[in-house]
């Protein structure tokens, strides 16, 4: 596959690649039973299954681009897609025409297949007495669709391109980013950098304007969206808030801060402080209760009203925030709440008292379910979402929950708001509730098509947008006086052994390969070349990773029968880091193996299961719950890999070549610092004792550990002693992101990582603000072997992406794969 070839469709981040079968001639019905009304020339709709629906099971509702009801697809069309749709074999789309009615309104539904699956859903289609008109038609040119669209020219297309031009203009040289704010000392004691300041003005700016969102305009008393035509009597709410998207390193932890502070102090200076006596907190209580229940009758925010900023990020973030309250915040100024854990309360009331509440992504996705949680019963002042790339899936249940929630500001704070593509960008859209680009046919329509063919209009549209509504610096636009950053690739060549276990693996693998001829033909043996892949990239760099011998030679397709292979395959994939779920696209939480060897979340295959006619996403083989298997116990996993140590007598070559660089800095440099990133967390094991014996003091940062324990070993490690640790070892994934390792001027990475994002996002743990030293870094890679083909890949990533293709194996097709052996 070209990495530029041909239009991938938005819903590839979903599942496999879907394209264009063709369109179904519809009318939308009873309208006058809903709110929700149309505007503009041929506007596109949203289509949604209600499979509950009382009146009908097979309904499909039609919203509009605010999300609101307009009817539904006519009961006989809705009979033939409902099936398909739940079996996940199409997805659908609609346009409607100008002629409308006040009874019914035509459309087309675009539909969408798997070119494998084309001939199966044209015979469903016209088993229910139904057209679909193809490719093949002479009347599809009449199609709406943009994949039908962009191969001819249309006005509408540059009165789009006109539209973004427009708002561009109106945005350059109104960015008060210029402009600097002091944060109140009372509050924040560290003294801001210039950039710092530059930000805080522009996040303040950001929360106050009440300027018109980008892309509206007032016409004649009316409020109009000057891109989808929509027309609306009451002003739009201005998008207060966007995406803080400084590069990683610069400091965006205290300029929040001081964006907390700095709106504490002015709330201070126009109410009146909240006290906290018992009589006061039952009047407050009472009068809270009684706003929201107006609130429900009145207002779409419900809950309690909050002055309080609720920030969410990963568990190995949260000790960051902490830190960074105590070393820049007056203490007891910023009062802070830990929501995690077993102190989370169940009182909303309990959280207005504070000024900041911290909490995780994996806490909200556990409560999203649970209406009662007072999480998300609360109207908050703000919400942060640091490293907010975590939502990059809009399908996750993460990503569901933190949109979910009320506030009056919003912020997407993330150094990398793009990692696998430019779709990541379309959740914080949702997040943002920056309409229209948070629906996701206008989403397909204004960017993401253009990009996937590589159009500049579509990455112009992008820029502008991003302009509107985003800042972002980089260490070289800053005066921040960071030391020098260099980086090399040290080149090891691999030993006689594991030479030759690399290349019969690498012959093994070309054979497999050579029976697919095509992309979907791979798709139901997805698990059986990860296997391979990443067996050859742990030969790389220590054979001993891989310890089941006799995956070499079984299939992993056909084992289907055999338990105890497939949770040894899983036990091992689970080791490494730079999987992601299939599903939510997203590193795997609670992973599982299905019994047709395809690794997903537990709670992502088990919602996926609970369809109708449940089977496995990638190849549609039949699944129940007895059909999944568990990884083996983790501890049995860490005494493997303790007796792989003790027993090791000739070290690996990566291993060998990393103690020597160790003791080389050691010999320049005695009281350097180091950190060894590697995303197999059994290799962080395994080298401990080797290291130990050349006279290393180490510690182990990993994902097994919790946020407590993190936070201990980040702090010994970052401690000035004599005689303190001077190697950390660190999981890639747990280390990548929020942390600050500065006592560390050397990085050294074991292997490289398929999405380059997270390399750079660890390269920026040790060169950020608090670096005193000049910082090198260290890439290990393998001679003549698969890493050396990774880092291309890397190179064509780093180009802005035009597919909306995941990290890892998935994404790639069988060109890529074989681009991978080709050394």
């Amino acid at each position: 596959m070209d990495w530029q070839e041909d239009d991938r469709s938005f819903e590839s981040s979903e599942s496999s690649d879907k394209y264009l079968l063709g369109f179904i001639m519809s009318n939308i019905v009873g309208l006058q039973h809903h709110s929700g009304t149309l505007h503009g020339e041929r506007p596109l709709v949203g289509l949604a299954r209600e499979p509950h629906n009382p009146h009908d099971p097979h309904a499909i509702v039609v919203l509009n681009t605010h999300s609101l009801s307009v009817g539904y697809i006519e009961r006989s069309v809705a009979a033939a897609l409902s099936p398909l749709i739940d079996q996940n074999l199409v997805k659908v789309e609609a346009i409607v025409p100008t002629a409308r009615n006040a009874h019914r309104i035509p459309c087309q539904i675009h539909v969408f297949a798997r070119v494998s699956d084309f001939s199966a859903v044209e015979n469903a289609v016209e088993d229910a007495g139904l057209k679909i008109i193809t490719g093949s038609d002479a009347s599809f040119t009449l199609s709406d669709s943009v994949a039908v669209k962009e191969t001819r020219a249309q006005k509408k297309s540059s009165s789009v391109d006109a539209i973004f031009k427009k708002v561009n203009r109106s945005y350059t040289g109104k960015n008060p980013a210029i402009q600097i704010l002091e944060p109140p000392r009372t509050i924040i004691r560290t003294e801001l950098l210039q950039h710092q300041k530059e930000g805080l003005a522009w996040l303040v700016h950001r929360e106050n304007s009440d300027d018109l969102p980008p892309f509206w305009e007032e016409n004649e008393g009316k409020f109009v969206n000057i891109l989808t035509d929509y027309q609306s009597d009451n002003r739009p709410d201005p998008l207060r808030g966007g995406i803080f998207a400084d590069e990683m390193g610069l400091g965006k932890t205290l300029t929040l801060l001081s964006l907390i502070a700095f709106d504490k102090k002015s709330q201070m200076g126009v109410s009146k402080k909240w006290r906290t006596d018992r009589k006061v907190v039952t009047l407050e209580k009472r009068r809270m209760r009684e706003s929201e229940n107006e609130s429900e009758s009145s207002s779409p925010e419900k809950g309690f009203r909050t002055n309080a900023t609720l920030v969410v990020c990963p568990p190995s973030v949260m000790s960051t925030w902490i830190t960074q309250l105590e070393e820049h915040t007056v203490p007891g100024a910023l009062k802070t709440y830990m929501y995690y854990g077993e102190r989370r309360t169940d009182d909303p009331f309990d959280l207005n008292r504070y000024d900041l509440v911290l909490t995780t992504y994996g806490i909200l996705a556990g409560e999203h379910c649970m209406p009662k949680m007072p999480a998300k019963n609360m109207y908050w002042r703000r919400i942060v979402l640091d490293e907010a790339h975590t939502i990059k899936n809009f399908n996750a249940l993460q990503s569901l929950a933190v949109s979910k929630l009320n506030a009056q500001c919003r912020w997407a704070v993330t150094g990398t708001p793009i990692q696998s593509g430019c779709i990541d960008l379309f959740s914080i859209m949702v997040f943002l509730r920056f309409q229209p680009f948070s629906v996701r046919q206008q989403w397909r329509e204004l960017v993401q098509r253009s990009l996937n063919k590589g159009k500049d209009k579509g990455l112009v549209r992008l820029q502008i947008l991003m302009e509107a509504i985003a800042l972002r610096r980089t260490k070289d636009m800053t005066l921040v006086g960071l030391p020098p950053k260099t980086i090399e690739i040290c080149y090891v060549e691999l030993s006689f052994d594991e030479r030759q276990m690399y290349d019969q693996l690498k012959q093994d693998t070309k054979i497999f390969l050579s029976r697919y001829a095509h992309d979907d033909s791979l798709v139901p043996h997805y698990s059986a070349v990860l296997s391979r892949i990443l067996r050859l990239r742990q030969i790389c760099t220590d054979s001993k990773l891989w310890n089941v011998q006799s995956l070499l030679l079984t299939n992993i397709e056909d084992a289907s029968n055999n338990p105890e292979l497939l949770q040894a395959l899983l036990g091992q994939v689970q080791d490494g880091e730079d999987f992601d779920c299939p599903i939510c696209l997203s590193p795997p939480i609670e992973i599982v193996i299905t019994r047709c060897a395809h690794i997903f979340c537990r709670i992502c295959i088990l919602r996926a299961l609970q369809n109708k006619n449940p089977c496995c996403p990638l190849c549609r083989r039949r699944l129940k719950e007895s059909d999944l298997f568990s990884a083996p116990p983790e501890s049995s996993k860490v005494d493997s890999a303790g007796e792989c140590s003790s027993s090791q007598t000739v070290l690996p070559s990566k291993v060998s070549t990393l103690i020597k660089l160790l003791t080389e800095s050691r010999d320049q440099h005695p009281a350097a610092k180091s950190v060894v990133f590697s995303q197999f967390r059994k290799l962080l094991l395994l080298m401990e004792e080797p290291l130990n014996a050349a006279g290393f003091k180490t510690l182990r940062l990993d994902g097994t550990m919790n946020a407590k324990h993190r936070a201990n070993v980040i702090e010994q490690f970052q401690s000035q002693g004599i005689d303190g640790p001077t190697v950390l070892l660190a999981s890639l994934r747990a280390s990548s992101a929020g942390i600050n390792l500065t006592s560390a001027s050397r990085l050294y990475f074991m292997e490289p990582w398929w999405n380059h994002a997270v390399e750079e996002q660890a390269m920026d743990r040790v060169h950020r603000i608090g670096q005193k030293e000049a910082v090198k870094i260290v890439r290990l890679i393998a001679q003549n072997s698969i890493e050396e083909q990774i880092l291309v890949l890397q190179e064509k990533k780093k180009q802005l992406p035009r597919e909306p293709s995941g990290t890892g194996l998935k994404g790639m097709g069988i060109n890529d794969i074989h681009f991978l052996l080709d050394h």
